[in-house]
């Protein structure tokens, strides 16, 4: 008996002491140590935010900004265009790549010095081209960004990023414009352009990308990257990285040092990496509803779901497809088409069909005619007979 009680003691001490270690570790797992003020992580292909810090939190961006710059001169511009420089380009403040005004240069081109070394100055001559002026130019940026990207919380007063009281966004609006950034394929080489021979006026040079982890490729999977400083924004930097058809954005803003920017970017990735995938859905996937409306998907559906995550697939009776997670939190949604189905018109026919006799039904009818008429004739015949005996008794 002493025994089993020694036994039971030992157990609950254990527990005692194993459990609260356990579930701080779970804590101090779910929460990030990161530096920056604000953060996010999302995939690329879903849009799912997997981690967020801060993320709608207004900031300013720096040079990140020209992430926007670029894919809108991609889109909006013939990239074979020649650009003239203005005065106002070449006098731009902060880094350039040293047009000369009056220097005529293909938009491609600028847009690649945009982006690989920063040019506040090509920037500038990007805007002007493109709408005129950098006042129009602001006008029509931001309109972009609001109506074909959907951002909500950003507002752009330049092309390049030099700080302005007013020219703000969020870590999840970035997050958003890369996403859109990186369905271009333009965009995309860019994005990721380790170094780039640059042939100006009067500057031969070969440009160096800013972002260390597109330069020297120290994290793998890394397929691009901007960076961005000013005092007033701190350290920013938004990274894109694929591995095992995992596509990641990981987004940075006001990091104290530039090491940490690095830091918090490569705490994310790894966190991505190592707990979450994504799954498809094909199109012309049919589904029913509680009442056996068909509905089939028309188009692709792409959702992020953790490594081993069992989901739950629910359509409801207005067509909406959700995707929810073990927690019962919604992963994905999509409205899907409803299509008809013959099975309901077949049970109605099915309904009012009278079948036809056979030719065995009809026999056998005639055969039980011919016996029970005379049957009933004869016992009409003894009824009647056993009635008049009865009266005459009388």
């Amino acid at each position: 008996m002493k025994k089993h009680i020694y036994k039971f003691v030992l157990i609950v001490t254990l527990c005692l002491f194993l459990f609260p270690t356990m579930i701080s570790a779970n804590v101090e797992t779910s929460e990030l140590p990161l530096y920056s003020e604000s953060a996010i992580l999302i995939d690329a292909e879903s849009g799912q935010v997997l981690y967020e810090k801060n993320s709608q939190t207004q900031l300013s961006p720096a040079s990140i900004t020209k992430i926007a710059t670029a894919i809108y001169a991609i889109e909006h511009g013939n990239l074979e265009d020649i650009v003239t420089v203005s005065e106002n380009a070449r006098h731009a403040d902060g880094t350039k790549v040293y047009l000369e005004a009056g220097e005529q240069v293909p938009l491609l081109r600028l847009v690649k010095g945009l982006m690989i070394n920063s040019g506040n100055d090509a920037g500038v001559a990007i805007a002007e081209h493109l709408s005129g002026s950098l006042d129009a130019f602001v006008i029509d940026f931001n309109e972009f960004l609001q109506e074909e990207i959907g951002v909500e919380n950003t507002y752009f007063a330049n092309p390049h990023g030099l700080y302005h009281p007013e020219h703000l966004t969020t870590a999840e609006d970035m997050a958003k414009i890369t996403q859109y950034a990186m369905k271009n394929e333009i965009f995309r080489e860019i994005f990721n352009t380790s170094e780039l021979a640059w042939h100006g006026e009067t500057w031969d040079t070969t440009l160096i990308n800013h972002h260390a982890m597109v330069r020297d490729k120290s994290y793998e999977g890394i397929t691009g990257g901007k960076n961005g400083y000013v005092s007033e924004a701190g350290f920013t930097l938004v990274t894109t990285a694929e591995h095992d058809n995992l596509s990641l954005i990981a987004v940075i803003l006001n990091a104290a040092s530039d090491k940490q920017s690095y830091e918090d970017t490569t705490a994310l990735f790894n966190y991505g990496f190592q707990h979450f995938e994504t799954e498809k859905i094909d199109r012309n996937v049919q589904y029913e509803d509680s009442n056996e409306n068909t509905y089939v998907t028309n188009q692709e559906i792409i959702y992020t779901k953790r490594i081993g995550e069992v989901v739950e697939e629910e359509v409801r009776p207005s067509g909406m497809f959700i995707i929810k997670g073990e927690n019962g939190e919604i992963l994905q949604k999509q409205k899907l088409v409803q299509v008809i189905s013959n099975k309901k018109d077949e049970q109605m026919k099915s309904e009012v069909v009278v079948a036809s006799p056979s030719t065995d039904d009809v026999m056998n009818a005639e055969n039980h005619l011919r016996i029970i008429v005379p049957l009933s004739i004869a016992i009409s015949l003894l009824i009647s007979s056993l009635f008049i005996v009865q009266v005459r008794k009388i």
